[in-house]
């Protein structure tokens, strides 16, 4: 008799790396087949719900580089790319991101720039990047993605025709877009753009209104900035047949997805699912018998496109059985069937405080991983 699993965790914040969580579900499933001698094959998937820790989960150590580029203030930052063959993989918040400034005090956003990331999306093209996955996130602007354009060597003018770089507080400056000089390799790569937000790029739910207020905006100055968006998505509109002011998704990361997906066609997917398909999962699945997902913590969160919900839609999808273990949770017996879960286990059920489960993340998940063979194997005995 042969099993075959995949073992795709999140991370367990504070305790655990999603590849420490994998390998751990690994040595348990090892140990539930042996016992039976049952033939396994295990492969491990390191997957990320598209914010912090994506990168580190696609892409190996040894294929990650630093840059040195423009941050958010215009100061210098150190920033990685993974590059994995023709993909390269890149994280919005690590060249443009609001942890980055010193302090979100005052109307900052008005000046922060997405500069940095344009130098980012040049250098993985430099090193031969074909496809390039962009998590949109975590942002300290509100440029629409100006900033990251005039990096690539868009030229944006004023109405007397004078050059400038706009940022959030001077959108309604803009008067052309002459890209002319964008470096013309962008039209040849596939971007895929990770958000897992849906907000429009303009409106009340738009990025302006929504988010500007966390990075600094006061009141008196969201309506200057939102009549700029306006006047940005006007004018893409009109080079462009495209109206973004109301797509989906575009609101992410102070509008960063607006210009990828207007001039350059990117797809905006939630952050699972853009990780999913980068991983090939659904590949994965075809031969699969069942997989073991998990991360740190289950809430009512959890039912809208995180990690361990979008591995088990993608495993349903594929008539697989998923199993989830998880660091603690707050879901009820209908939150799991809703994940599409066959069944949920958590190491805080086998600690006896919080603080055992954390400092014991690995070695309880190996433990519960081998129980969810065992009842898997009982399970299927039964059944079958």
């Amino acid at each position: 008799m042969k099993l075959r699993i995949i073992a795709a965790p999140d991370k367990f914040k504070g305790s655990m790396t999603a590849d420490a969580a994998a390998r751990a579900v690994i040595r348990g499933a090892e140990k539930a087949a042996g016992c039976r001698g049952i033939e396994l094959s295990c492969e491990a998937v390191h997957i990320a719900d598209g914010r912090e820790g994506t990168l580190e989960a696609l892409v190996p150590p040894e294929k990650i580089k630093m840059f040195t580029v423009t941050g958010p203030d215009g100061s210098d930052v150190e920033a990685p790319i993974g590059i994995d063959g023709s993909r390269a993989v890149i994280e919005m918040a690590r060249a443009s991101g609001l942890l980055l400034m010193k302090s979100t005090a005052g109307q900052r956003v008005k000046r922060t720039t997405t500069y940095g990331t344009g130098m980012l999306i040049k250098a993985a093209i430099d090193a031969g990047a074909s496809e390039i996955l962009l998590t949109a996130g975590g942002s300290a602007t509100n440029d629409g993605g100006c900033g990251m354009l005039a990096a690539l060597g868009t030229v944006f003018r004023d109405r007397q025709g004078r050059r400038f770089v706009p940022a959030g507080g001077n959108l309604g400056r803009i008067a052309s877009i002459d890209m002319s000089g964008t470096d013309s390799r962008l039209y040849r790569v596939k971007f895929t753009v990770a958000t897992d937000v849906k907000n429009p790029l303009t409106g009340p739910d738009g990025a302006t209104y929504v988010y500007s207020p966390q990075k600094g905006a006061g009141p008196s100055l969201l309506p200057v900035m939102e009549a700029g968006m306006k006047n940005y998505a006007k004018i893409i509109k009109k080079m462009t047949g495209t109206d973004v002011s109301g797509m989906p998704g575009c609101g992410a990361g102070g509008g960063l997805p607006t210009p990828l997906a207007a001039f350059f066609g990117a797809k905006i997917m939630t952050g699972i699912d853009a990780v999913l398909e980068a991983a090939d999962f659904d590949d994965l699945l075809r031969s699969a018998d069942l997989v073991i997902t998990g991360e740190g913590k289950l809430d009512s969160q959890s039912l809208f496109g995180k990690a361990v919900s979008g591995v088990a839609a993608a495993a349903a999808r594929r008539g697989v059985p998923a199993v989830c273990i998880a660091g603690v949770s707050g879901l009820d017996e209908d939150g799991i069937r809703r994940i599409g879960l066959r069944k949920l286990y958590t190491l805080a059920s086998e600690a006896p405080d919080p603080g055992y489960s954390m400092s014991h993340a690995e070695e309880l998940t190996e433990l519960l991983a081998a129980r969810a063979v065992e009842e898997f194997l009982s399970d299927r005995e039964v059944e079958g």
